[in-house]
């Protein structure tokens, strides 16, 4: 009986062995070669490892958001109320495929102020439209025969806020509204464009044949002439010379960085006589929802004259200057 005891034992060890070596048996699949395509066999079945999608589309943005208010009442040391509003969206697609590049921005800004002892309570403080479209298609690994197109304006009006003298009334003159200017230019040239490790970028659009479009449609700007119009006209049109550049996400130190855009244009007729447009934002970032943004625009036009306080009107250069701390938020 002991004997077929130690035999039926020694036949469970032996398939208790086998079942162990199966388990941890590794299977190798087969590599084969179809039309130059690397396939994997097990057994078989053959396994097909599903090709990687190409993206050829990048889209994005960022949303801020920055409020400040002031509320004085019984106020010993004098002051008024005071609340501030400014608000920004700047919107991207990009493409690219093979050869060919396409870049897309929108930037989109607004701000209010409004203060209790004045006139006129609530007064813009910030309005701006600004779109540019970029296609290029390559020549080299840095340089692209391009097309840009960019649009700038604003979307409300602007008035120019005084007191005449002897006066106690302030009155205001409406000096700007959406598309009263608006500035439209198309150019074609050549464009360096370079991406760095730290995603860094750099471009630059040197273009000879460039078009630029003075629009001013409201009525009563276009009669006085305003922004180089011929008075009566809607439509300035000129042909010149432009030089266009941009630099994005260029890290200064931890946590900030620097974007900014400058457009020159010169018309055949009055060559040398530049029309300026810069732009530049300084981004210092606390957290992924708290920065601290510095923002500065400069604009110099020799059409168009900016009246002054005295009552005369002079050629000017323009600036807009922000510091704004509040909600930012990318996309």
């Amino acid at each position: 009986m002991s004997k077929y005891l130690l035999s039926a034992f020694g036949l469970f060890l032996l398939c208790l062995s086998h079942a162990v070596q199966a388990q941890d048996r590794q299977f190798i699949p087969d590599t084969v070669l179809i039309n130059g395509d690397t396939l994997l066999m097990l057994g078989d079945s053959l396994l097909i490892e599903a090709p990687k999608k190409e993206v050829f589309w990048k889209t994005g943005g960022n949303y801020n958001l920055n409020i400040q208010q002031v509320t004085l009442s019984n106020w010993a040391a004098g002051g008024s109320s005071t609340f501030a509003l400014n608000s920004g969206m700047t919107l991207f697609a990009n493409y690219k495929k093979d050869n060919k590049v396409w870049d897309t921005q929108l930037t989109l800004s607004m701000g209010f102020n409004r203060q209790d002892d004045r006139s006129f309570k609530t007064r813009k403080t910030n309005d701006n439209f600004h779109f540019i479209s970029n296609y290029g298609r390559e020549l080299s690994e840095f340089f692209y025969l391009s097309t840009q197109l960019d649009a700038r304006t604003q979307l409300l009006a602007g008035y120019k806020y005084a007191r005449p003298t002897g006066s106690d009334v302030e009155v205001r003159t409406k000096i700007s509204d959406l598309l009263s200017p608006g500035y439209v230019q198309s150019s074609t040239g050549l464009n360096y464009r370079k991406t760095y490790k730290d995603n860094s970028k750099i471009s630059i659009i040197i273009s000879p044949f460039t078009g630029r479009f003075t629009i001013v449609l409201d009525d009563s700007l276009s009669r006085a002439g305003a922004f180089g119009i011929t008075p009566g006209e809607n439509v300035r049109a000129e042909a010149g010379v432009s030089l266009a550049a941009s630099v994005v996400d260029v890290q200064l130190m931890q946590n900030v960085t620097w974007k900014s855009d400058i457009n020159l244009f010169s018309n055949y007729e009055v060559f040398g006589n530049m029309v300026v447009n810069f732009n530049s934002v300084i981004r210092m970032k606390v957290n992924k929802f708290i920065s601290t943004r510095i923002e500065t625009i400069l604009i110099y036009d020799e059409e168009v004259f900016i009246n002054q306080s005295d009552g005369t009107s002079k050629q000017a250069i323009q600036l807009q200057n922000l510091i704004n701390f509040g909600i930012s938020l990318d996309f």
